[in-house]
């Protein structure tokens, strides 16, 4: 019977690789693989120099071009391949500098809100928004009424239809802001700053009506529930539209659109992230806010979720991010075992 050649035994391993995943393939075949691949191509070369025989030329090309695809482009495959939480988590750890502008931008809103109003208190008609349903003179008896303020947070507990409505209304209202925040980031990200920046003021001016007196830990008790996940949702998208930003206003040396492609994944992985918070943040306002619970309670709920979201920042800080294939793991993987030659 006649010997197989290494071309032939190359042949052959390469069509057994490219069936199975890289993972099922033995280690000892991988190796044998990776060996045959750094020699033939060594041959691919020494006959290209001579230019002879063409036909074995273009057998032994297309041979080396399958598998420097397989062993490469499979490789790369298989470490970046994992489950949703994996990628989110992984786009979360790396998008920590434009969460913290986020957050700042929001703060630096909300004093700017909240001063502006106690300086001068008809700022409220201009800073607090129609949509929020006040008119001119509901207004006016919030600042100055305190009995208006106890009626506002008069607590009646409502029906589980109306609460289920209400709580689809304001998942649907603020998945829209956050699209919004994260969606104009691609025009160098300003817009989103400043969508940012005015929902802080609109925290803030809110925040200066109440935050005097007594009614400072019922107001506390009123927001911070649905507050906590609310915010961190805007946040988070604030965050990814601040990195497509980044990529559109400061790409390098890369082209836009490439800077684009590498940032949206980061990028997407904050919009997802922010979908869960919404809908917690619309459950509890419409279930939690709109209810008679007590202000223990709610405070209670607050420290809970503002827990829950720290430990789980902590988390994704510790967790060891995942890099890129090794640019020379085939080299490792070809090191000579002790007492082993390469036939």
């Amino acid at each position: 019977m006649r010997e197989e050649t290494s071309t032939e035994e190359f042949s052959r391993l390469l069509d057994d690789a490219e069936s199975h995943r890289l993972r099922a393939i033995p280690f000892d075949e991988l190796r044998r693989l990776a060996r045959l691949y750094r020699r033939e191509s060594a041959r691919l070369s020494r006959l290209r120099d001579r230019g002879s025989d063409r036909d074995r030329i273009d057998h032994l090309n297309s041979l080396c071009v399958r598998a420097h695809g397989f062993l490469y482009s499979a490789h790369r495959r298989e470490h970046t391949r994992g489950p949703l939480f994996r990628t989110l988590a992984a786009g979360l750890a790396r998008s920590g500098p434009y969460l913290m502008i986020a957050w700042a931008v929001m703060a630096t809103g909300a004093f700017v809100g909240f001063f502006l109003v106690r300086l001068d208190p008809t700022a409220l008609y201009a800073l607090m928004p129609s949509g929020l349903g006040y008119e001119a003179n509901q207004i006016d008896a919030l600042y100055t009424s305190g009995s208006a303020r106890d009626l506002f947070f008069a607590r009646d507990a409502t029906g589980v239809a109306e609460n289920t409505y209400f709580g689809s209304m304001l998942f649907s209202h603020n998945t829209r802001v956050g699209i919004l925040a994260f969606a104009v980031g691609v025009l160098g990200g300003l817009p989103t700053v400043l969508l940012q920046f005015y929902n802080g003021i609109m925290l803030g001016s809110m925040s200066a009506i109440f935050m005097h007196g007594e009614h400072a830990t019922l107001f506390l008790a009123w927001i911070l529930p649905h507050g906590v996940p609310e915010l961190t949702a805007i946040t988070l998208c604030t965050a990814g539209g601040l990195t497509l930003g980044h990529a559109v206003a400061a790409p390098g040396r890369r082209t836009r659109g490439e800077a684009l492609r590498n940032a949206s994944a980061p990028a997407l992985a904050l919009a997802l992230s922010s979908l869960p918070l919404f809908f917690a943040a619309a459950w509890i306002e419409s279930f939690v806010r709109e209810s008679a619970l007590g202000t223990p309670p709610r405070l209670a709920i607050a420290a809970a979720g503002a827990l829950g979201l720290t430990v789980f920042a902590w988390a994704i800080r510790r967790r060891p991010t995942a890099t890129g294939p090794s640019s020379n793991w085939l080299e490792d993987l070809l090191e000579e075992a002790p007492g082993q030659a390469v036939p």
